[in-house]
């Protein structure tokens, strides 16, 4: 039973990885500013501004699986201190990378967005089930990781709104303008290392193992469920690909977005960048609401529908005049509100934000819906399918240099057809024969 001393003393650590689940979004959110900076700074196409995007989420595909076994092998802490110091080392090669001169700072910068991949992907893979345990498990292990994902969420709307601050006019902004959200992220790392380093936190899966290997000593060894045998079920290999075009999608919209406001209508990036937060608060607002009815509605019912109406907003930000505009809340250079008139496709774009919100959720559950002992290892695989994120907004890009940055979006159009497929007809258990249990 957990006591109120034992739980006085995870608090530290709560605050911590409440912290670093901000994080996650914070320093993965950096590549879309970054990218229209480093487009600007170095004449790059819209293809190679969404570089550090790719190689901030290919990261994904290399240590999915590894930093599950970590966490298998070593446990929360030494797994959580190893994704934080692995996290700053990728903020601090950013941050050299902004010294350097334009012929080498681009190569640099990429390096740092790999690393800072590795981290993101190894704190994803604890921050939850850290939560989880800190609380105890249960309805407060849940509300925990409720909160984290709200912080996670919220972090996501700061972030472009404090980098296009800090680019002021972006034809004349460099990476140097950025150093202050680099500040930030440096010092949070550090902060939460130390933290963590002089916190107690449990570890229930190091005392399985340990439990387990007595058991094996006394019986023989039952065959580990594989990868191998998850991917025979249909509807569990559908589910991966529509992650992987999910995560595209998610993060293609705001990027592009960015690229088409700084760049054809010469929006100045603190308004874009308010812009582009407005998609992740609906993302926030979106979850709220998620959660609200998630008990209520089905993931099946939830999903297609939100895919149906995020087709709708991007065939709408597709073929609506851009000459038609709205007025936006922004920021100056003082960072007084003012209003600027911005094209209405960006208000279609936005609003997608309330649909990408929920369709991680609904995509897994219907995914590993069936699964038996096969879920633990779909889980991981999932993680690997995450740099999606990073491969998609790429093709993206490569579509906007040749047709221009709104028509790109019937990359995310087809992407939105795939999930509500999915969500419809490719989610359904064909494969109900094969033995799932342990």
């Amino acid at each position: 039973m957990t006591t109120k001393a034992s739980k006085a003393n995870t608090t530290p650590a709560i605050i911590a990885m409440f912290f670093l689940f901000a994080m996650i979004s914070f320093v993965t959110g950096f590549q879309n500013p970054f990218g229209v900076i480093l487009k600007n700074q170095l004449s790059l196409s819209a293809l190679q501004s969404q570089l550090g995007n790719l190689a901030n989420f290919i990261a994904y595909a290399f240590m999915g699986i590894p930093a599950g076994i970590l966490l298998q092998r070593k446990g929360y802490k030494f797994s959580a201190i190893a994704s934080v110091l692995v996290g700053l080392l990728g903020v601090a090669i950013m941050f050299v990378s902004s010294y350097l001169p334009d012929d080498a700072i681009f190569a640099v910068y990429l390096i740092g967005a790999f690393v800072a991949g590795f981290s993101m992907c190894m704190l994803n893979t604890v921050v939850n089930p850290m939560l989880n345990t800190l609380g105890g498990g249960g309805n407060k292990g849940n509300q925990l990781i409720q909160f984290g994902g709200s912080l996670n969420s919220l972090a996501a709307t700061i972030c472009p709104i404090l980098v296009g601050y800090l680019m002021g006019n972006v034809a004349n902004s460099s990476l140097v303008d950025a150093r202050p959200a680099l500040y930030i992220a440096g010092g949070i790392f550090i902060l939460a290392t130390i933290v963590l380093i002089f916190t107690n936190i449990p570890e229930p899966i190091l005392d399985a193992i340990k439990e387990e290997e007595k058991v094996k000593k006394e019986t023989a060894k039952q065959a580990e469920p594989t990868l191998s045998g998850a991917l025979r079920f249909r509807h569990f290999v559908l589910g991966a690909i529509a992650i992987f075009i999910y995560v595209g999608v998610e993060v293609g919209i705001p990027n592009m977005a960015n690229l088409y406001m700084t760049n054809d209508v010469k929006i100045a990036a603190s308004a874009a960048g308010v812009l582009v937060g407005m998609y992740w608060f609906l993302m926030l607002i979106g979850r709220f609401v998620g959660g609200i009815i998630g008990g209520k509605v089905s993931s099946r019912a939830m999903l297609s529908t939100v895919a149906a109406i995020g087709m709708i907003f991007i065939l709408l930000a597709c073929i609506c005049d851009p000459a038609t505009t709205i007025a936006i809340p922004a920021f100056d250079a003082d960072f007084n509100l003012i209003s600027v008139d911005a094209p209405i496709n960006i208000l279609f774009l936005v609003l997608c934000g309330l649909c990408t919100s929920v369709m991680w959720g609904g995509i897994f559950n219907l995914a590993v819906e069936g699964l038996g002992k096969y879920t633990a290892v779909a889980s991981g695989f999932f993680m690997v399918m995450v740099c999606g994120g990073g491969i998609i907004p790429l093709v993206q890009g490569g579509v906007a240099d040749a047709c221009g940055y709104l028509s790109s979006y019937w990359v995310l159009f087809a992407g939105l057809a795939y999930i509500l497929y999915y969500a419809l007809i490719g989610h359904k258990n064909v494969n109900k024969n094969i033995s799932t249990e342990a």
